[in-house]
């Protein structure tokens, strides 16, 4: 017996009824040889943390444009605070902590540069539209690799793509990283704006405060707790609805005082406009694009599409630094000057 299957074994002895054993996924589209050391959904965790895309999230937006401070949390940051709330859950309701970090990790792949300001600008220059949870898929599918993709399992996929308020994952472990998230960005955003001097905690409605607590501490204690004291034996993932309401007001709160911030988002329209040129740019000179993109453009893939994958691929500096390089003229200089 490979230690593979005695971790698969084990899984099956020691998880919920209700946990995704690892033995049980719906597998990968492409089959492979199975590792005889890790499931499959730490294979695929592996695969998204060595990634090009999980690396380039470290220096892009989560909420403030190019903030000038060390503390604030960039995409990077984020996600691995969503990933461990996700897996303290999963663990104490003895679900599959592999899978749930696995989503956790790869469910912001397909942000672009600037947060979601480059994301709606993006959105109304594709033909398709553009969302970052199906660019998150798009990346794992088709882009990672040179164009290979990361062949990850069916559980994975679906719990990345389905991560966002309106959609739903299949699995537990996905509906565990799609509250995580939320509670992740409402705690550390309240963090970050209070730091950015754009709110102070007294802002804070009173009564949210009185249920869900003051500090971001006694907060993520509650709802943490709260979603594990009522999941647990049940084949969902739920939380009281006082608590639930509550949260649901917070994060109303932080779009009306932190994400619509005139002073937050004061950039914004900035970061917009530079992603739009970079788009009609690329498209009038689809030559300029790395080598991968311009065989997709050969295998029947639409330009504004494989634009589109240049472009949110970028890390804010680097869109900076190709906007000034098409867009700005560089000093001319006379020799001995």
């Amino acid at each position: 017996m490979t230690i593979r299957e005695k971790i698969e074994k084990m899984e099956q002895e020691t998880l919920s009824p209700y946990a995704t054993l690892s033995i049980r996924s719906k597998g990968r589209e492409k089959e492979e040889p199975a590792c005889d050391i890790r499931p499959v959904f730490q294979r695929d965790r592996d695969r998204i943390l060595h990634s090009k895309a999980f690396r380039r999230l470290k220096n892009k937006t989560q909420v403030f444009l190019t903030p000038k401070g060390d503390h604030y949390r960039t995409r990077l940051s984020h996600t691995l605070e969503v990933s461990q709330n996700a897996r303290t859950i999963a663990k104490a309701l003895r679900l599959n902590e592999d899978l749930v970090e696995a989503i956790a990790l790869g469910h912001d792949l397909g942000h672009t540069p600037f947060g979601h300001a480059g994301e709606y600008e993006l959105n109304s220059l594709c033909e398709d539209g553009f969302k970052h949870n199906e660019q998150s898929v798009r990346i794992v599918e088709k882009l990672e690799k040179n164009g290979e993709g990361l062949n990850l399992t069916w559980e994975v996929r679906d719990g990345i793509l389905n991560h966002q308020t309106g959609t739903m994952p299949h699995t537990l472990e996905g509906k565990i990283v799609r509250l995580s998230d939320k509670i992740a960005y409402i705690n550390h955003d309240i963090d970050d704006a209070i730091r950015a001097h754009i709110m102070v905690k007294e802002d804070i409605p009173r009564e949210l405060c009185d249920i869900l607590g003051h500090t971001t501490r006694e907060r993520l204690d509650t709802l943490i707790h709260n979603i594990i004291n009522n999941s647990i034996g049940k084949d969902d993932i739920v939380m009281s609805k006082d608590v639930e309401t509550a949260m649901h007001r917070l994060r109303r709160f932080m779009f009306e005082h932190v994400y619509k911030n005139p002073v937050a988002k004061g950039e914004e329209h900035k970061a917009r406009e530079l992603l739009k040129q970079l788009f009609y740019y690329y498209m009038e000179h689809i030559g300029l694009l790395p080598e991968k993109y311009i065989r997709m453009l050969g295998a029947g893939e639409k330009k504004d599409r494989v634009v589109s994958d240049y472009i949110s691929g970028m890390t804010d500096q680097y869109a900076i630094t190709k906007f000034e390089e098409y867009f700005l003229p560089l000093a001319w200089q006379v020799d001995g000057y």
